[in-house]
C-alpha cells in the first residue's frame, strides 16, 4: 500500500508543479499573443488547467481514502484487500490465482484485480471452501476457493 500512495503522492507533486508554473506560464506567453476570443494557445492552456485541477482534486481524494485504510478491519481468515486466493474456476476447470489489489494496482494479466471488481466483490468475505458465485458479461462463474494468504500473512513474511 506504501508503493500506492507513493506513486500518488508523485503524481501530486508533478501536477501541483504544473498548475503553479508551467501553466500560468503559457497563459501568460498566451494573453501576450493578443486577442483571446482566436488564441487556441490560450484555450488549450485553459483547458489544460482545469483538467490537471480536476486530476489534482480525485488523487488527493484517493491519498484520503487509502490513509483511511485500517489493517486491524481486514480480516484475518476471510478474503479481503491484499489476499493471494486460489480458486477452482468451475467453468473452465482450471485453477487461478488472484490477488486483491486496489484499482490503481489492478492488472488482470498479472492475477491482480481490483476489490471492485466483480471478481474481487465476489470473493470478499469467503473463506477457504467456499464458493463465489461471479457475473461477467460471459455468464455466471463458480470459483471455489481452495488456498487463501491474507495481507496479514504475507506481512509476517516479509
Amino acid at each position: 500500500m506504501q508503493d500506492i500512495m507513493k506513486s500518488l503522492q508523485e503524481q501530486i507533486k508533478v501536477l501541483e508543479h504544473e498548475l503553479t508554473t508551467e501553466l500560468p506560464a503559457e497563459i501568460k506567453k498566451a494573453v501576450a499573443l493578443g486577442d483571446l476570443s482566436e488564441n487556441a494557445e490560450y484555450h488549450m492552456a485553459k483547458q489544460r488547467q482545469e483538467f490537471v485541477n480536476a486530476r489534482l482534486g480525485q488523487l488527493k481524494k484517493r491519498m484520503g481514502e487509502l490513509s483511511l485504510v485500517n489493517m486491524a478491519n481486514i480480516p484475518h481468515d476471510k478474503v479481503g484487500f491484499g489476499s493471494t486466493v486460489v480458486v477452482m474456476d468451475a467453468s473452465k476447470d482450471e485453477e487461478i490465482t488472484y490477488k486483491l489489489v486496489t484499482s490503481e494496482e489492478s492488472d488482470v494479466a498479472k492475477g491482480l484485480i481490483s476489490t471492485t471488481s466483480p471478481i474481487g466483490r465476489s470473493l470478499i468475505g469467503k473463506e477457504v471452501g467456499d464458493t463465489a458465485t461471479v457475473v461477467t458479461p460471459n455468464g455466471k462463474r463458480e470459483l471455489e476457493v481452495l488456498k487463501l494468504m491474507t495481507i496479514h500473512d504475507t506481512e509476517t513474511l516479509a
